[in-house]
């Protein structure tokens, strides 16, 4: 598989965070298109699984899926890090968060588009250089940007500076899938500030990709 690949499917999973407003647990439903004649829908499902966890507090957040290739995503705010498990590596993979592989070209909002899990969702609408990215929010779940203003990684700063909440739907286009995300279930809860700390003596190493 393309490098470039694995770089997206890496990108992707950082698209799903919120910042210090919330705190809790969000769980995703996703399914996937696959664009790639060598990649089926299947495949991409697999590999990246079609529910995910999240548990955010403050500025930190952590993933998990039920893929058998992404396993999980921390990431730490102090250190504008993105620590990545994949299945094939006993080392945790990471990225700086500043540093974004792609750019948005144009962005566009439009008002009260979709109802979901009871909220009616405002549009913002990404035109990137790797393709289309569409969010779906709602004001009454807010979202503190300026945590996460240097978390330029997968757009994330470029969604939030200008939805300032947290996203309830979300897709993605680009040349090699198409992914879309909805919230099935938000859970607020206090978390243990341990859940986001890296494990004692794990080896970390900078991604590749």
């Amino acid at each position: 598989m393309k490098k470039s690949l694995f770089t997206l499917l890496f990108v992707l999973i950082s698209l799903f965070t919120f910042a210090q407003s919330f705190e809790g647990k969000i769980i995703y439903q996703l399914t996937y298109k696959s664009k790639m004649p060598s990649v089926t829908d299947a495949q991409f499902s697999s590999m990246m699984g079609n529910t995910q966890n999240y548990y955010i507090k403050g500025g930190d957040y952590k993933s998990e899926t039920n893929g058998s290739f992404i396993l999980s995503q921390l990431y730490i705010n102090k250190d504008n890090k993105l620590y990545n498990k994949f299945s094939n590596s006993g080392a945790l993979l990471w990225n700086d968060g500043a540093v974004n592989p792609d750019s948005v070209i144009s962005s566009a909002l439009n008002k009260g588009v979709i109802v979901n899990l009871g909220h009616k969702c405002d549009e913002l609408v990404l035109t990137c250089k790797s393709g289309l990215q569409k969010y779906y929010f709602t004001s009454k779940l807010p979202a503190d940007s300026k945590l996460y203003v240097n978390h330029r990684f997968g757009n994330w700063y470029a969604f939030l500076s200008k939805a300032n909440a947290i996203p309830l739907k979300m897709t993605i286009d680009n040349a090699n899938f198409y992914m879309e995300a909805i919230a099935t279930d938000i859970k607020p809860m206090k978390l243990d500030a341990a859940l986001f700390t890296l494990p004692a003596g794990v080896e970390t190493k900078k991604s590749p990709y």
